[in-house]
């Protein structure tokens, strides 16, 4: 496993930004205050006109930045934005300014889905091929705008924003019961408009094949509630520009869970990822997985209609300017990304 690279920086509350100008933006690129050595990215962008979104490898991270969407502020924090309508990868119909860990760095002769750039749990067949047995992802940020315009109000992805996950990496063959591609956890922000705080939860999504109808998520409330909540939360949630980290430590075969805000405290919670979740779920829930991280902000916005939990038919041109001015978007601002080996729960 790479070594532990960390940025912690200013852990002040800001009031909440629309976004940021151009001449709230430091000109140096997000590397020389984060250490990206082993991330890549993927950007709501497509300059090369091949109808997918742009990605920027680990070297080319060294020296990138993107005006809009992926840039350092004047207080060199980290800077994350995506609209509602731009392009999006093959599986998904959301936008995402995200970071996909790759313990490989560099060596690109390991392949992207290949054992050495991912990790997995103790139990899993092979895992000391893996780069190592689970791992750590650390973050603080604040979350400064969610879209605000949806058709579909009522499907649970509406206003939200995914700021963290762990995804497995998909198989060319699932007979095994693993390698559907699922994520084990995806953590949210939500804010419905008119409230005066918003929500941190997390889903855990039933490790089962995509046309399986028992493939749902399963949401836990942190701060505020979770998915299923209608209410203001108020005192009981976070603010936009407000403050808080979150710990994803995979230790053996278990994910341990710590969420902090000054205001309201920290909050532990754990899940097995080699018992599943409920009696619906996958028995050996991800134990069979290739896993990574992921850090940044995936909109859950979705110009997609169709209704449902995904499908929001939120509002969007495709033309930056205009999206941002009408709040089609979604922004976050990251104080700290950190990697590091798995520790002991304490």
């Amino acid at each position: 496993m790479p070594r532990a690279t960390t940025l912690l920086l200013s852990a002040a509350i800001f009031a909440m930004p629309i976004a940021a100008s151009a001449d709230d933006r430091s000109p140096a690129p997000p590397s020389s205050k984060f250490d990206l050595s082993n991330w890549k990215i993927t950007l709501p962008i497509d300059e090369n006109s091949d109808g997918k979104p742009d990605e920027k490898t680990v070297a080319e991270l060294e020296n990138y930045q993107h005006s809009d969407f992926f840039f350092l502020n004047e207080n060199s924090e980290l800077v994350f934005a995506a609209p509602n309508k731009a392009a999006t990868t093959a599986n998904s119909s959301n936008t995402r300014s995200e970071l996909r860990q790759m313990p490989r760095g560099t060596n690109t002769r390991i392949g992207t889905h290949d054992a050495k750039n991912n990790f997995a749990v103790a139990a899993r067949k092979g895992s000391d091929q893996f780069a190592s047995i689970g791992g750590k992802l650390e973050a603080t940020l604040r979350v400064d705008h969610v879209a605000l315009n949806a058709g579909e109000p009522e499907s649970k992805a509406a206003y939200s924003v995914v700021v963290g996950q762990i995804h497995a990496v998909k198989y060319k063959s699932t007979s095994s019961g693993f390698g559907y591609g699922n994520e084990p956890i995806k953590i949210y922000y939500k804010k419905f408009p008119g409230h005066d705080a918003g929500m941190v939860f997390w889903n855990y999504e039933r490790n089962l094949a995509k046309d399986d109808p028992d493939r749902n998520d399963l949401s836990v409330p942190v701060f505020g509630g979770n998915w299923e909540t209608k209410d203001d939360p108020g005192d009981a949630g976070i603010k936009l520009g407000e403050e808080f980290s979150y710990t994803i430590n995979v230790h053996e075969n278990t994910m341990y869970l710590t969420f902090h805000n000054e205001r309201l405290g920290t909050v532990e919670q754990s899940r097995s990822l080699v018992r599943g979740a409920d009696a619906k779920d996958n028995p050996y829930a991800y134990g069979g997985d290739s896993l990574y991280f992921k850090a940044g902000v995936y909109n859950q916005c979705s110009t997609k209609t169709g209704g449902g939990n995904w499908y929001a038919a939120c509002a969007g041109t495709g033309d930056w300017g205009i999206d941002k001015a009408n709040g089609d978007y979604a922004q976050a601002t990251f104080t700290r990304i950190e990697v590091s080996d798995s520790t002991p729960p304490e």
